[in-house]
């Protein structure tokens, strides 16, 4: 779980978490690679006596400059887009879990087995054990098991509710009046705030 100290990314518990993370790196490599050359021309700029007499006609540089930007984009674009499909995609869930989300607490149901439903409230911070978290720890907790494929159904019956878990990269909206999808995917076992 993150804190207030923590620098780096949360450790991922889903393949398609460290998707992420490796796609973060890589964007964050071509970035720096981008800041290093525009501050070096900056820096150039300083020592340059901005006199030369084959810039007057640049036209090679200018296709350089245009194209080089293009091709960069490709470099982030490509493993987005396959990002994008592989968390949109559903593979042949073993486990539905539907959650419905209420002002103030969620309501789970274990589609897949008859008469599994529970309401999940925020423990009040006047209740909270040493060691617990505060507007994170819920009294009824949502038990799944590691190394299957998992279908999130989510819905709410007021307002638009966000169901996340950072570590395994799940985020979705609930919004009252429709459904939304999406599944996962647990490597380890551990218990995983959001």
């Amino acid at each position: 779980m993150a804190t207030w100290n923590h620098i780096l990314l949360i450790d991922s518990n889903s393949p398609l978490m460290e998707q992420l993370n490796f796609f973060h790196d890589h964007t964050l490599l071509i970035i720096t690679l981008i800041t290093i050359l525009v501050g070096y021309n900056m820096l150039s700029l300083l020592t340059n006596s901005f006199i030369n007499r084959f810039l007057l006609h640049g036209q090679l540089i200018e296709i350089i400059w245009t194209i080089l930007p293009a091709i960069i984009l490709l470099f982030i674009a490509f493993p987005s887009l396959r990002l994008l499909y592989l968390l949109d995609e559903t593979n042949k869930p073993s486990l539905t879990l539907k959650s419905i989300g209420h002002q103030w607490y969620w309501s789970y149901e274990y589609s897949d087995f008859k008469n599994i439903e529970f309401d999940s409230y925020m423990i009040p911070s006047a209740e909270l054990n040493e060691g617990d978290f505060r507007l994170l720890d819920v009294d009824n907790r949502i038990v799944l098991p590691n190394h299957t494929q998992i279908r999130l159904i989510a819905t709410a019956t007021d307002v638009i509710h966000s169901w996340t878990v950072p570590s395994l990269g799940v985020k979705i909206d609930a919004t009252p009046g429709r459904l939304n999808q999406t599944n996962f995917y647990m490597n380890r076992s551990g218990l995983f705030f959001g």
